[in-house]
């Protein structure tokens, strides 16, 4: 964009070198760093943490369809309270449970037995009984369950616009609030080519007659 704009009040191009991997190495430095030194292969994990051994640690069906709830327990004084929480069924006493360590060791075995307790309730429910006793929880939202989010309601997160084809449709506004300068969302998300007289020749300072002349060879889609 930096380069049309040159573009256009100067009358002269730009030559832009553009790596892509350089613009996203500083999400893969750990990933590469662990290679050069160790020699490891990044692996999918799932809900796992590979640095931190926290366990139970996943994603937990609950009661209802398609109903789910985050857990991380990541201390032995989380896991206790954890296991209040749940009731202390007899199987958190089983000595491959006893330390993190070994819980983590044994993800697999516990997060079934975990699932067991989750199915019994609400992903609501779960996320409040959880946060209430100091574990991290969080209930996994559906489409419906964010539009009806009293926080994002209060906050007036979402606006609802009129579409030229889907007819009243809800967009995300900004996350921030600017106090001087609020964000107000005036227009829906454009058809295909709706705005393209504007963008050649009100921004890019394109002709008339040449965005026609263009237009009827079929450059614009």
């Amino acid at each position: 964009m930096a380069a049309l704009d040159y573009r256009r009040r100067t009358g002269h191009g730009q030559h832009i070198d553009l790596s892509q991997f350089e613009s996203a190495i500083h999400g893969l430095e750990t990933a590469i760093l662990d290679y050069s030194v160790n020699g490891r292969e990044q692996q999918r994990t799932g809900n796992r943490l590979a640095h931190v051994p926290a366990a139970p640690h996943g994603v937990y069906e609950c009661r209802g369809e398609e109903n789910w709830c985050a857990i991380a327990v990541f201390s032995d004084k989380e896991w206790e309270s954890f296991c209040r929480v749940i009731g202390n069924p007899s199987w958190t006493e089983d000595r491959k449970f006893s330390t993190q360590a070994d819980r983590a060791g044994n993800a697999d075995d516990l997060d079934k037995l975990v699932e067991v307790w989750t199915r019994c309730h609400s992903p609501l429910d779960v996320m409040n009984m959880m946060q209430a006793a100091g574990v991290a929880a969080g209930m996994v939202k559906n489409n419906k369950d964010i539009h009806e989010d009293p926080q994002l309601k209060h906050r007036g997160h979402f606006w609802v616009l009129d579409h030229p084809e889907m007819g009243k449709c809800t967009y995300d506004g900004p996350p921030f609030r600017l106090s001087k300068t609020p964000a107000h969302l005036h227009s829906p998300g454009p058809c295909l080519g709706q705005d393209n007289y504007h963008v050649y020749t009100e921004i890019l300072g394109m002709s008339d007659e040449e965005f026609v002349e263009l237009m009827d060879d079929g450059a614009f889609y």
